[in-house]
């Protein structure tokens, strides 16, 4: 079994390491509903860009 010549400095590890990270999803107020819903995604009530694409049960009732 093949065994490192050397420690592993923080340092190196953590180059390495540096791009694993927790991402931010992009979040934005929408205007229509009053909630915050992701980019380029409709929003839970069923709008996107202000105009009502799916129809929900809260809507029709």
């Amino acid at each position: 079994m093949a065994v490192p010549a050397r420690k592993t400095s923080k340092q190196k590890k953590r180059q390495r390491r540096g791009h694993i990270k927790l991402n931010q999803p992009n979040i934005q107020f929408d205007v229509t509903t009053g909630e915050y819903r992701r980019n380029h995604h409709v929003s839970p009530k069923g709008y996107y860009k202000g105009k009502q694409v799916v129809a929900t049960s809260e809507n029709n009732e």
